[in-house]
């Protein structure tokens, strides 16, 4: 009988043993940084209601929201009509209630407001788990991903800011990574789209500039044409998208643009503010006023962030802003938060490319025990007992195979010590220790070998 082939849905990967090692090195770096600043970890589930989703992340985010089916007749209650429009989106609606998270902000904004009474704010919240958008896969882009999130929601001091900044630097300065943390204000934004005349084009210059990097200076002026910006307004906004120099002589530069509207002098008073603060700090990274920034997340109010790799070329590998009242959509009004989110999956690919992992981060069973038979293997159980709660790994090859399979077994997972007990071990009360990589061979008791090993 002939079997297809099994595969995987693009935009997804399988990870073997060696790699799921180098990914917890990844997840366990970032979780022991969340504890040292004061984070404490929930979940939400993988699913979430459409009503919660839907409309959270703009048009575009819509469109790659994974939607599930309703179990049992989906069919009922939508006429022949309706079937034969064809209308995707408007059947999709009645097809499906329940869709897969495209991020982890929304629905923490959903578990804020439904245990509100359990909480004490500020609530300082992380999150490590996977989220799925209906993208197009293409390298360091995939449909199922890992964020790694951190919100302070409850307070709206810019001190919280500062210490995300310094969170981040912390974190890549552990993982080895060179990083450089892109900074703006969606206030500069939007007080830039009032002074060039556009005020209610906000989000579709957001959107445009936000793709700066991806299609340059003459792609976003043609998509804001295209979205019906006018040449005069475009004109305008040109010396901003252009500015160069330092962080201050930026900072100067848009002070000017931005002189009498209060909106976007708001803006620069609280980058000058997060600039200045974290100048006072220890931070290795370099941090640069980026005008361009603009993270097209409508949600968004106040600071945004990206991280770029400096040593790879690969989209952005943390992001995130300061968000003033995304509880709101769902009945709570007036609650600040801001937070960030590690890419762990193109944190993932940099340290791969680079290779950044430390050798003890490829966790591996130290000794493995040759099985010659039956009362050699009990023998052994009991010194393996002793090793593992010595916080030693330690396995017995589980059959009587011949030794050339048992040494490949060990070759093969990369297992770095091999012992052999037979009867002459037995009767000394020692072991004989293999040591792979050098094909060296010693004699050891078990408190010798537990030290040896560790």
């Amino acid at each position: 009988m002939a079997y297809n082939k099994p595969s995987i849905p693009k935009g997804t990967r399988d990870f073997s043993p060696i790699e799921m090692s180098k990914r917890n090195y990844i997840f366990n770096t970032i979780r022991d940084a969340f504890h040292l600043f004061g984070f404490r970890q929930i979940e939400t589930p993988a699913m979430e209601n459409l009503t919660t989703l839907m409309g959270k992340y703009g048009e575009e985010g819509d469109k790659l929201l994974f939607k599930i089916q309703n179990s049992g007749d989906y069919f009922n209650g939508i006429t022949d009509e309706e079937l034969l429009s064809r209308n995707a989106a408007k059947l999709a609606s009645k097809f499906c209630e329940k869709g897969l998270r495209y991020d982890l902000t929304v629905p923490f904004a959903r578990y804020v407001v439904m245990h509100r009474d359990e909480l004490t704010f500020p609530f300082k919240r992380y999150q490590i788990q996977p989220v799925w958008r209906a993208d197009r896969p293409q390298k360091g882009r995939y449909r199922e991903f890992y964020q790694c999130d951190a919100d302070v929601i409850g307070n709206n001091s810019l001190i919280n800011e500062v210490e995300l900044i310094e969170l981040i630097d912390h974190v890549f300065n552990k993982l080895n990574i060179r990083v450089a943390i892109k900074l703006n204000n969606r206030k500069i934004l939007a007080g830039i789209a009032e002074v060039i005349g556009e005020p209610d084009k906000i989000i579709d210059i957001t959107i445009a500039i936000d793709k700066f990097e991806k299609i340059g200076l003459d792609g976003v002026v043609a998509e804001m044409k295209e979205k019906g910006i006018g040449d005069a307004s475009i004109e305008k906004l040109l010396p901003i998208l252009q500015a160069q120099g330092g962080n201050n002589e930026k900072l100067e530069t848009i002070a000017q643009v931005l002189k009498g509207n209060e909106t976007g002098e708001k803006g620069v008073e609280e980058i000058s503010f997060i600039l200045n603060a974290i100048e006072s700090l220890n931070i290795k990274t370099t941090v640069d006023l980026d005008l361009t920034l603009a993270r097209g997340l409508n949600y968004y109010t106040g600071a945004i962030l990206e991280v770029k790799a400096l040593d790879v070329q690969i989209g952005s590998i943390t992001g995130g802003g300061r968000y003033d009242n995304l509880t709101g959509v769902f009945g709570m009004d007036g609650v600040s938060g801001v937070g960030i989110s590690f890419g762990a999956d193109r944190i993932y690919d940099v340290m791969n490319q680079l290779n950044l992992y430390p050798e003890a981060s490829i966790l591996n069973t130290k000794i493995m025990f040759v099985n010659f038979g039956e009362k050699e293997a009990m023998y052994s159980l009991g010194l393996i007992s002793k090793l593992r709660n010595a916080g030693i790994s330690a396995e017995l090859y589980p059959s009587n195979d011949k030794m050339k399979k048992q040494m490949g077994y060990a070759n093969n997972n990369g297992i770095p010590f091999v012992a052999l007990i037979g009867e002459n071990e037995m009767q000394s009360h020692t072991i004989t220790i293999k040591e792979m990589n050098s094909g060296e061979q010693k004699s050891a008791t078990i408190e010798e070998l537990i030290e040896i090993l560790k």
